[in-house]
């Protein structure tokens, strides 16, 4: 802990530990593994994986549980699996304290449920009883499992209504289970027997589509019955056909074609047999009443050409037509084994305002992406239009000239976020885009005809990938909680099966907005499936000779611009957070000859270890940071993580040969951009100043100058922010590693421009693009770019770290700073071993500081200068304390369980 006072004196602090959690009796029911996940999902239905990853956490009633070694079950039957045996692996006694283990069975069946348990053993020899059985469900596995052909209804893709297609088929028996399996090049929205499949939307996720197509897995039993059965299913464009057109020219995609899918319907009877339906050319197919529909800018949808009961069985499909047999999009066709994109939330207006007698406004109170559900009454052929967007205009009505800038549409028939709904007159009638999602906060309704339009008329649905929460942070300062919840929000509000720069204008995959906020990611949200996923992407994208496009997937678009080590190292930061934060070394090692490539490249383009290849600060406040000091930064950053996983997977030459590069590098920097005399880089600007400190460039012995040099830049600039992107992902890390928390702090909360504080009390509800709030251009209010300072959050108030040395937080690095102007603040991550608190509360004089680690999981705290006391008797040396540096103090060393320590200042 580093305390700073304002008057510049020491103070010497008391610090009193009580251990909360006591010791239980001891029986082998005090401890179990809980919570089993299969790939890093909860029973997962449909995976390709042929060595399945199991991680589980330990349940414990008492303290420091250690997990010595583990015993995995897989088998077919649940029952045997739950009393210990493993008629598929038994992976016998494994020593080892990590929850994450990989399959090394005999090998998986495809479409196939397996079962399995683990058995726990606690450093007293003691193994646990099961208490818990998972599962998880095979996929295709590979193309020679697919029955299934790739149909659609047209080879044109000019043509905008979306196609219905169906089949009827008769089950002949009592039903056990179903599945079906959908691969689509587009979207498609699945019911069976009348009834929508699942909660998903926007399903399959977008790919490199002639490189990579997924499918998806959905379990239908409930929704089939004995007898007369049909399947329906409707088909988007998404990213596969695009009609619409803007300057990342997705409409020239190479793949593009009219959408197409591969489908298979498998029927488990009781009496052990088995149906399978697959896609061919005797289904049927007709055009539905989705006569338009954009991915980027809306749907549109005429009820007239509604076709009651076109998935029902019974339907008369006589005037239907065959589909054609078309070629798959690509010969790499596997599951989609992530979080899928679902409506967290439905969200009432919050105000309405009628504006005349045809137009309307809904405003939500919030910035969301996702889509709104009007239900209506009107005459026959009334057409509606919702136009959606993040702002007023003075007269009331919505303004999307901050988000429709890169729209170039050749017409007026497809208007920017704007739905349009034509009335079949038949009562109450309710419509929301299946194909499409939108970033907005208000809604314009218009009707071209008399309607009555009321608060309740219009609803509005938050959709992101479904990511489970993992971490909140709390505090006793009303600002910097608005400013946590607004990055949660713009985060979510850019996750849609990879991480984008904004739901509106673009909904690209911005590699440097994703790299910058991959740890607020990783802090609040279990993402990792979504990230593995998307790092699949990059390898999709990546060219031979190492080259990345600014945005993934692409089109093409970004390999000639922007897409320098400053965005494109996302192939090596992703993955090697995905490491830290998880301890999964699955997605870096599959980066590993990619990010050697990648770095290659570099090399051979700057040679003598500098690169000012990128774009620099992105949208700085007015300093202009050396574009060639922070692309050579990163640079120097790929090589580190390339030298120390070869380190990690022994390739002992490889680490050897980065760890000179790097070293190489960083000379290179700083005999370019280091004045040592006078202790700055390049011209002392915030970011040139904070990126050196943050990556480790700095020299040892010019630390504490490069330091305070920053922090006086920051004093003089009144408190207020003065950088861009990536001078936002160092400033407040750099000053809070560095002995200035509490000028980080100041920074964080400011309130006037340029701050993110500014933001919120200008009414946002999310990050923005620009520190301005009326730019002339860059204007997306729903940017999650800016949004690492919620990462700074956990880090620099919380202190919590994963440890490099046991990632996961299986031993967490804690090392809080109690800053001044703030009472009360809680930081929580739910971790692969558990939930992580760190807290603490201040009254009068004195503080409590309060720790809480999961079974299995340990602590090395760093509280500073202190003397530390367990129950008003001095820690001997042997118990916490684990080691002393000159000037640093204590580092104490925790078991799992709860702490608390009370912290008096007493001034010296």
């Amino acid at each position: 802990m580093r305390l700073e006072i304002s008057t510049g004196k020491l103070c010497c602090l008391l610090i009193l530990v009580s251990v909360l959690m006591v010791a239980c009796s001891g029986t082998d029911e005090e401890f179990a593994a809980v919570r089993l996940r299969c790939e890093h999902l909860v029973n997962p239905l449909g995976i390709d994986s042929k060595s399945p990853r199991f991680t589980w956490q330990i349940d414990a009633g008492r303290m420091g549980v250690k997990q010595k070694s583990y015993r995995i079950f897989v088998g077919c039957d649940s029952s045997d699996v739950a009393r210990g045996r493993g008629d598929v692996w038994d992976s016998g006694n494994r020593k080892s304290g990590i929850n994450l283990a990989v399959y090394e069975g005999s090998s998986l069946e495809p479409l196939k449920k397996y079962f399995w348990s683990v058995r726990i053993r606690d450093g007293n020899g003691r193994f646990s009883k099961i208490r818990e059985t998972a599962s998880f469900e095979t996929g295709m596995m590979g193309p020679d499992s697919w029955k299934g052909s790739w149909i659609s209804d047209s080879r044109d893709v000019h043509l905008k209504p979306a196609a219905y297609f169906r089949k009827s088929f008769i089950i002949p028996g009592k039903i056990s289970y179903a599945r079906a399996y959908i691969a689509a090049a587009g979207l498609f929205e699945l019911s069976v027997n009348g009834i929508r499949a699942g909660d998903h939307f926007l399903d399959p996720a977008y790919t490199r589509f002639d490189r990579r197509n997924l499918y998806v897995s959905h379990d239908i039993t409930g929704l089939l019955k004995e007898g007369e059965n049909a399947a329906g299913l409707l088909l988007g464009n998404g990213w596969y056909n695009h009609q619409s057109t803007a300057v990342w020219f997705f409409h020239e995609a190479p793949w593009r074609a009219r959408p197409a899918f591969c489908m298979e319907i498998h029927i488990h009877l009781e009496d052990g047999s088995r149906i399978i339906i697959p896609s061919g050319t005797d289904w049927k197919t007709a055009l539905s009443p989705v006569i338009f529909n954009s991915i980027y800018t809306a749907e549109h949808y005429d009820a007239r050409l509604e076709k009651e009961g076109w998935d029902l069985p019974g339907y008369d499909d006589s005037d239907w037509n065959e589909p054609l047999y078309v070629s798959a999009p690509s010969q790499n066709i596997t599951a989609q084994s992530m979080h899928p994109i679902r409506a967290e939330a439905e969200l009432s207006a919050k105000r309405f305002e009628k504006i005349n007698n045809n137009t309307w406004v809904f405003d939500f109170g919030r910035n969301i992406a996702g889509v709104s559900r009007l239900k209506i009454s009107g005459m026959p052929g009334t057409v509606i239009s919702l136009k959606h967007g993040e702002r007023l205009g003075p007269d009331g009505r919505v303004d999307q000239s901050n988000i429709d800038v890169h729209y170039r549409p050749s017409d007026n028939s497809d208007p920017f976020q704007t739905d349009i709904f034509i009335l079949a007159g038949k009562g109450e009638e309710v419509f929301m885009p299946r194909f499409n999602y939108k970033g907005f906060q208000y809604v314009e309704v218009s009707s071209d005809r008399p309607v009555h339009i009321s608060k309740k008329s219009l609803s509005a649905f938050f959709m992101h990938s479904d990511v489970p929460p993992a971490g909140h942070i709390s505090s006793s300062d009303t600002l910097l909680n608005r400013i946590w919840e607004a990055a949660g929000n713009s985060y979510l509000s850019n996750l849609y099966g990879y991480p984008t720069d904004c739901p509106q204008r673009e909904k690209n995959g911005w590699t440097g907005d994703a790299h910058i906020a991959i740890e607020t990611a990783l802090y609040n949200f279990d993402g990792i499936t979504v990230y593995e996923k998307w790092l699949n992407d990059h390898l999709d994208e990546q060219q031979p000779n190492g080259v990345l496009p600014a945005i993934i997937p692409s089109s093409g678009w970004g390999y000639h611009w922007a897409n320098g080590p400053d965005w494109t190292s996302t192939i090596a930061l992703i993955p090697w957070n995905i490491y830290l934060f998880y301890g999964d070394p699955y997605l870096l090692r599959l980066c590993y000859d990619y990010i050697k490539r990648y770095v290659g490249h570099i090399t051979e383009r700057s040679p003598e270890g500098l690169t000012d290849w990128g774009l620099g600060d992105w949208i700085p406040v007015k300093s202009i940071s050396a574009k060639e000091l922070t692309s050579s930064i990163y640079y120097y950053t790929d090589v580190c993580i390339l030298a120390k996983a070869a380190g990690l997977f022994g390739y002992h030459d490889d680490h050897e040969k980065y760890s000179r590069l790097a070293l190489k590098i960083k000379d290179a920097i700083n005999d370019s951009y280091l004045d040592r005399e006078r202790g700055i880089y390049g011209n002392g600007y915030q970011t040139e100043m904070s990126f050196p400190l943050m990556w480790d460039i700095v020299p040892d012995e010019l630390r504490d100058k490069i330091a305070y040099n920053l922090a006086e830049s920051v004093r003089a600039n009144n408190y207020h922010i003065d950088a861009g992107l990536l001078g936002t992902k160092s400033i407040l890390n750099a000053l809070s590693e560095n002995g200035y928390s509490d000028i980080a702090f100041r920074l964080a909360v400011q309130d006037t421009f340029p701050s993110w504080g500014w933001w919120i009390v200008n009414g946002a509800t999310t990050m923005y693009e620009n520190w301005s709030i009326n730019p002339e251009s860059d204007i997306s209010m729903n940017h999650i770019m800016f949004g690492e300072i919620s990462a700074w959050m956990y880090k620099a108030l919380g202190g919590i770290f994963p440890d490099e040395k046991q990632p996961g937080f299986k031993n967490v690095i804690l090392k809080p700073n109690f800053v001044n102007g703030l009472d009360r603040f809680e930081a929580r991550h739910d971790g692969p071993y558990g939930t992580i608190v760190s807290s603490w509360e201040r009254e009068g004089d004195r503080l409590t500081y309060r720790i809480s680690l999961p079974p299995g999981s340990t602590a090395t705290f760093y509280p500073g200068e202190e003397v530390i006391f367990e129950n008003n008797r001095k820690i001997s040396k042997n118990k916490y304390i684990i080691k002393k540096k000159t000037g640093e103090g204590p580092v104490l060393q925790l078991g799992s369980g709860k702490y608390e320590f009370k912290i008096f200042t007493i001034p010296g």
